[in-house]
Parts: C-alpha cells; sequence; structure tokens
C-alpha cells in the first residue's frame, strides 16, 4: 500500500542533539538494536505532544495513530519516530469503521522501512473480541500485516478458546492469523517468554 500521512501536531517543538552511529542505515528487525542506534545517534530532534497521525491512499483514510509523545529524530534524510510513552493504533475499513486496534506501551518507526516496532503490553483487537497478547509485534506498512518470533498468546471468546504459541503473522484487520508454533497447554505469556529463554 502506498500512503501519504499527515502529522497534526498540537505541540511544541524542541530541537535537540545525540550521539549517531553509521549502523543507521543498516536493517534490523530486533528493537532492541533499534533502540541502541536511536539512543548513541547524532540526531536533529523534534518532539510533539498529543499526536494523531492519519494514513491515506488515494484520500481514504486507512490508519489512524495516537500517542502523547511522538519524537521524530532526522538527520542526512534518514528519520525515526519514537512513541516513548506508547501509542494506539486504529485499522479502518472503506467504510471508515475500526476493524482492528494495537495497542503498546513503547513504539519505534522507521521511515524508510515503513515498518513500526512495537513492545512491552502489546495487544492487538479485532471487531470479533479476539485478542493477541505478546511482548513484540512488527507492523509492516506496505505489506498491511503484522507479525512475531516472539510468544503469544490469542484469546477467541466467541469461540471460547485461547492458542498460546511462539510466532504469529496476520492481516493487520487480525481478520486471518498462522501461529508458527502452537501449545496446547495453558500458559501466559511470562510462562511462554520464560520458557524460551530456559
Amino acid at each position: 500500500m502506498r500512503t501519504n500521512h499527515k502529522t497534526l501536531f498540537p505541540f511544541i517543538l524542541t530541537i535537540g542533539t545525540l550521539l549517531f552511529l553509521t549502523l543507521l542505515s543498516a536493517c534490523t528487525n530486533d528493537i532492541k538494536d533499534v533502540n541502541r542506534i536511536v539512543s548513541q545517534s547524532q540526531y536533529q530532534e523534534e518532539k510533539a505532544l498529543n499526536v494523531e497521525i492519519i494514513y491515506s491512499d488515494s484520500a481514504e483514510v486507512k490508519v489512524r495513530i495516537y500517542s502523547p509523545v511522538m519524537i521524530r529524530y532526522s538527520d542526512k534524510g534518514a528519520s525515526y519516530d519514537e512513541f516513548p510513552e506508547g501509542l494506539k493504533v486504529e485499522f479502518l475499513s472503506p467504510s471508515k469503521k475500526v476493524t482492528s486496534w494495537l495497542v503498546a506501551d513503547y513504539a519505534l518507526r522507521k521511515d524508510k522501512e515503513k515498518k513500526i516496532f512495537v513492545e512491552r503490553n502489546v495487544v492487538l483487537y479485532n471487531k470479533k473480541d479476539d485478542k493477541l497478547e505478546t511482548d513484540e509485534l512488527v507492523w509492516d506498512e506496505e505489506a498491511e500485516e503484522v507479525y512475531t518470533s516472539r510468544p503469544v498468546k490469542i484469546s477467541q471468546p466467541t469461540k471460547g478458546d485461547t492458542s498460546f504459541g511462539y510466532g504469529f503473522k496476520a492481516d493487520q484487520e487480525f481478520s486471518r492469523f498462522e501461529i508458527k508454533r502452537k501449545f496446547s497447554a495453558i500458559k501466559n505469556v511470562d510462562e511462554l517468554v520464560s520458557d524460551l529463554e530456559n
């Protein structure tokens, strides 16, 4: 999907400086690596408060993002958007109805890759009240899908079913999904993380 996005800024801009690594252009999907790069980077910084970002395609609104704080780091044409206090993403149907929601305590968008990496208390809902819980998730804006290799818990109240596993992939509407390695045992996400790390 080719997207245009407009940011509505009821905010105060501040310009600051951080340290920069040439690793910025390297591709990585590990959010810890991304955080390390940003924390050691020498970027121009713009801070926006109470942000609403609208993604549209052919004048049709597809996605809305809300966040209390967004920090944009930019240097030599490269940029990152950091959401240190988390965000909420709404995915919309052509009739402008919300089909799914994504919330997380932290997020970082890599502008060049058109991907948002979210972590900490990540929850994805759909209009059927299905709920995904995990600790990391990637939203690929162009492919219009979300995925993770981390432990997941999926609750489907209309089916009376709860699934656990490692690895997940779905369309951004969360109407179709796949769990890579499924577990039948009842475990919570913290237990799955502990199993994976041991």
